[in-house]
């Protein structure tokens, strides 16, 4: 590796920040690619274009670089979370707007460390291995980091943006970040298809936002054109198998279909909490779940803390005859709310499934940080007592693993946040005949959040091979099959239900088997074949 120049022009900082600000228009445009605009080979263009940016550059401007990617990828993408802060957070704007910023500045580290390493690693002359070896694999490892590190922020993983596109056929054979880690390689493929044998000057001149040197011929002769041949049916080979492989089916049916229902009263947020809004409350719900008695519901889902009160509380009033008649009518009903423990004076985010076979409680684990419980709060002080959310002093649930009983079925649970992780959700697997997802999107209004959920919803059907009921309080609720299609929707703001034949299916699927390990995986073994190979370059000079 060459050491880099130590003098530093008035042209080449004039292009760094050129490059930030292309690189923040880039990462805004990824947006694009998740829902609810779909348009998935938009993320593969932006990163495509990252990675050119990054080409030649010092560990420091590859940091500024990334770093402004993910500014504009999370500025545009998770801006609302300054909606449950300021309208239900009981936050003043300014405080709201700030630490939302603060927020993302943070969270756009990760990409700013993707940038550094990706520029370190790959020195001043750039080559084939940084956008084929080295940006995928640290792409795949920090966004696996960023999954769990501090209790981790799994938003906007590359791979829940093709849950719609072709790539989606590689989802149960390798998970979100396997998708990811392609996603990222199909962008070094193309970027290399594009720039050709002419790297570093077709990406200083992008860099300093320069289009006029763009248009000489960038790869030549015969090996140039056989370079992009070879290129070209790589990223072809890529995407066909994809489509190839969403032919195949993981996991088999097991037993007769049964009819789901998902329920959607639509609470506004500003009333859910409200003591004078309880009983309007439960009587939309008991209304709703009659209709699906009448519709035949087998299964009927209330979303996350759809009955705003601790369960002991609503036990003998409402679910005990609220049993009784789901059990006359042949179903099972499965509940979110508050449950608290007398003993321990410690409440939790809870999921009862009531019926004529019993019942069965599941304690929500992973809780949202500032949303559900605080931390540090006694590093954060002053600062902690802006946060005014109800009901954020839940205490986390320690069931080994996220099964719940309903009816003659183990179901994979998850409330809300926690169908974000994918590690946690296949713990309910192979047992679990189906997924069942209760949430409240209401906290971040008529935002891009409650679109981004629901495909990360779909992207944990896919990769479990099960069918998911999803049930939400002011949408999305949905009926999502094993191929992570939907089957119907409740749309958001809209009170109704929905209800369809529901499969349970029993087997698993390679990502169920191995978890992460197969993309992590090939990330590590992509790194090291980049670093031994740089090793043997820097040798042989």
């Amino acid at each position: 590796m060459k050491p880099y120049p130590l003098e530093a022009t008035a042209g080449s900082r004039l292009g760094v920040l050129w490059a930030a600000l292309i690189a923040a228009t880039a990462g805004a445009l990824a947006v694009l690619a998740f829902p609810p605009f779909g348009l998935s080979p938009a993320l593969v263009v932006s990163l495509a274009v990252l990675q050119g940016l990054l080409v030649g550059r010092r560990p420091g401007e590859g940091f500024v670089i990334g770093w402004s990617f993910g500014l504009g990828l999370l500025g545009f993408g998770i801006f609302w979370i300054r909606v449950s802060l300021n309208e239900f957070g009981n936050m003043g704007v300014w405080l709201a707007h700030l630490l939302t910023l603060i927020f993302i500045m943070a969270m756009a580290l990760y990409y700013g460390l993707l940038g550094g390493l990706t520029a370190w690693l790959a020195g001043r002359r750039g080559g084939w291995a940084a956008p084929l070896l080295i940006f995928p694999a640290l792409w795949v490892l920090l966004e696996w980091l960023r999954g769990w590190f501090l209790t981790g922020f799994p938003w906007l993983n590359a791979g829940d943006s093709q849950v719609e596109g072709p790539l989606a056929g590689y989802v149960p054979l390798l998970g979100v970040y396997g998708v990811s880690l392609l996603v990222a390689l199909s962008a070094g493929l193309l970027w290399r298809l594009v720039a050709g044998d002419r790297v570093p000057g077709l990406a200083r001149r992008l860099g300093q936002g320069l289009g006029s040197g763009l248009a000489p011929r960038l790869v030549p002769g015969a090996r140039g054109r056989r370079v992009r041949w070879a290129l070209a049916g790589a990223l072809a080979l890529i995407w066909l198998a994809g489509l190839g492989l969403a032919r195949l089916e993981w996991t088999q049916a097991a037993g007769e279909p049964f009819r789901a229902a998902v329920l959607q009263a639509n609470i506004p947020q500003s009333l859910k909490w409200n003591e004078e809004s309880l009983y309007p409350t439960l009587r939309a719900y008991v209304e709703l779940t009659r209709e699906a008695f009448d519709q035949g519901a087998q299964v009927i889902v209330w979303p996350e803390t759809a009955i705003p009160e601790f369960l002991d509380r609503v036990r003998e009033p409402l679910l005990e005859p609220l049993a009784a008649e789901a059990g006359e009518a042949g179903a099972h009903l499965v509940i979110g709310l508050p449950v608290l423990d007398y003993e321990e004076q410690t409440y939790f985010n809870g999921l009862i499934s009531l019926g004529a076979e019993g019942e069965d409680l599941y304690r929500k684990r992973h809780l949202v940080p500032f949303g559900e419980f605080m931390p540090w709060r006694s590093l954060l002080g002053p600062l902690a007592q802006a946060f005014a959310v109800p009901m954020s002093d839940f205490s986390a649930g320690d069931a080994e693993r996220p099964l719940l009983r309903v009816g003659p079925h183990q179901v994979g649970a998850s409330i809300c946040y926690e169908d974000a992780f994918p590690a946690e959700v296949i713990q309910a697997l192979p047992e679990a005949a189906y997924l069942i997802n209760v949430s409240n999107d209401a906290w971040f209004g008529d935002s891009l959040a409650p679109h981004q959920h629901l495909g990360i919803a779909r992207m944990r059907a896919l990769e479990t091979g099960r069918w998911l009921v999803r049930a939400t309080n002011t949408g999305i609720s949905a009926i999502i099959d094993h191929r992570g299609q939907m089957r119907g929707t409740v749309p958001a703001f809209q009170r109704g239900l929905f209800s369809a034949l529901v499969q349970p299916r029993t087997g698993s699927t390679p990502f169920v088997r191995f978890g992460n390990a197969l993309p992590l995986g090939l990330a590590l073994a992509m790194l090291g074949a980049a670093l031994l190979v740089g090793w043997w370059w820097r040798r042989e000079a």
